[in-house]
């Protein structure tokens, strides 16, 4: 477990969830570690079949986990898991995990869009590399990995799409800081905004989540000034409880469409009944928690 994992064990969770996953099957993009596998572990202490398709198969030199160890972690919360080595950006890897998880659990119910690359820099001294693997795995991805799981999700009859990015906030200040990044973010969100409008008629419910604050993960601790930035963050948990609420609807008590949505974990889980969001806090005073992009 890491440093955030610690600071906020399940059963001192502010959120009290009113539906669960228990059966379903999930189908996840980079959920090794951070974000991802604390959704995935989340969804797995009610029992659901969560697939992973993520790059690392080996050990990173700098990032802990695999998919083979966040596999174990899911199975030891109480669900089952099935580890695929993969990429998002490669076709026949993406339509293997689509046929693997259908073969494996009979369907899938759930995509989480979870993987993405950042890279913050300007314009001028972005490398191009970058640019295009940003693209690749942010846009391109999302796009793929919904667009080969549709027939699971029809077929599910409970089909869900929830994708990692944020609000599309047209203020022009975000796309100036970092225009390439910016974008494939934005990629991903006009993602959800047209399939949620294109699927109405199938019954998918097709929503983005986005963080209010900074979350501490090993790619934040691995910027520049990381280790400092995340002692103003949130732990992953507050990611894994508001996922965990859009999934089984438990913020929808306030009424409001099931599909189409931007949501921040803060907006979903204080419809889901939360008021205090302090726990999920690495200690710092909530006034001194770095607020996220795009907001």
């Amino acid at each position: 477990m890491t440093s955030s994992d610690d600071a906020l064990r399940a059963s001192e969770s502010p959120y009290r969830a009113s539906g669960s996953l228990a059966g379903r099957t999930i189908l996840i993009s980079g959920g090794s570690r951070g974000i991802g596998l604390a959704i995935a572990r989340r969804a797995a202490r009610d029992g659901a079949n969560i697939v992973i398709l993520a790059k690392t198969g080996e050990p990173h030199p700098k990032l802990a986990g695999t998919v083979f160890t966040a596999a174990a972690e899911l199975e030891e919360a109480g669900g089952q898991a099935l580890p695929l080595v993969g990429d998002v950006r490669r076709d026949a890897d993406v339509a293997g995990a689509v046929e693997a998880a259908v073969d494996r659990f009979g369907g899938i119910d759930v995509v989480i869009n979870n993987a993405s690359a950042i890279d913050l820099s300007t314009t001028d001294a972005v490398d191009m590399k970058k640019y295009d693997l940003m693209q690749d795995i942010n846009v391109r991805g999302t796009f793929l990995l919904s667009k080969l799981a549709l027939p699971a999700l029809r077929a599910s009859g409970q089909g869900n799409i929830l994708t990692l990015s944020p609000p599309l906030n047209l203020d022009p200040s975000w796309a100036g800081k970092h225009l390439a990044y910016t974008m494939a973010k934005y990629g991903m969100s006009l993602t959800t905004l047209g399939l949620a409008e294109e699927l109405k008629a199938d019954g998918i419910r097709v929503n983005s989540l986005w963080p209010c604050t900074l979350i501490d993960t090993a790619a934040i601790r691995n910027m520049p000034h990381g280790e400092t930035m995340v002692l103003a963050a949130r732990g992953p948990q507050i990611m894994a409880d508001a996922a965990h609420a859009v999934l089984t609807g438990s913020n929808l008590a306030a009424g409001g469409p099931a599909s189409g949505n931007f949501y921040t974990d803060e907006q979903v889980l204080g419809a889901a009944g939360v008021t205090d969001f302090r726990p999920y806090s690495l200690g710092a005073p909530e006034d001194q928690l770095v607020p996220d992009i795009f907001l």
